[in-house]
């Protein structure tokens, strides 16, 4: 598999976002968990996310630019997963 520096970017980008979006949404604030935990959380829930969707052949049809608003989607259902799971483990 090649990996360009254009998906790398765009990685970054939905990381970003969704980080940032599940961020202020579970600490009711602008700044989330931090612009560096946000990313982190972001690019693990865009990797969850789009796996999920290509497991389960989800298509919204939202699009087909560089970043498409299913890419935010997947990204943010893969965070929002993401933290669950956390959230198991450190209550057990």
């Amino acid at each position: 598999m090649n990996i360009s520096t254009d998906q790398i970017i765009v990685w970054l980008v939905v990381g970003a976002i969704a980080g940032t979006l599940i961020g202020a949404l579970v600490k009711r604030s602008r700044k989330g968990f931090g612009a560096a935990t946000n990313l982190g959380i972001g690019l693990i829930g865009a990797l969850i996310g789009g796996l999920l969707f290509k497991v389960l052949k989800l298509d919204l049809g939202l699009g087909k630019i560089s970043v498409s608003l299913e890419d935010i989607v997947a990204a943010t259902a893969g965070s929002i997963l993401f933290l669950l799971i956390l959230r198991f483990f450190r209550n057990r």
